[in-house]
């Protein structure tokens, strides 16, 4: 079964903001990655505790993207934002966040 994958306003801007390299990876992996099985846990996706964000988690290299996954007639991957991560610290829209 595939999924559907919508980028909300924000993350469609966040994605703008990346470099068209770092977009092309971006876009690239997240049809590998979330197009089929997007709730299963692997080394670079994986389930956030509770927060204002999103669910889950995809990491490509620095980059990190926030999504959720909608089951229903047509299943979708909602993401919610793409950030950067810096150290021990991740930006999103040039704000620091706190998962």
């Amino acid at each position: 079964m595939s999924y559907r994958i919508v980028f909300t306003a924000a993350a469609d801007e966040h994605l703008h903001d990346l470099t068209t390299r770092q977009g092309a990876t971006v876009l690239d992996t997240v049809n590998k990655q979330l197009l089929h099985q997007p709730t299963i846990q692997s080394r670079n996706r994986k389930l956030l505790r509770e927060n204002r964000l999103a669910k889950w988690e995809l990491r490509i290299g620095d980059i990190r993207v926030y999504y959720d996954v909608i089951e229903g007639p047509e299943p979708v991957v909602l993401i919610q934002a793409i950030g950067l991560k810096v150290r021990s610290r991740v930006y999103v829209g040039g704000e620091e966040i706190q998962l």
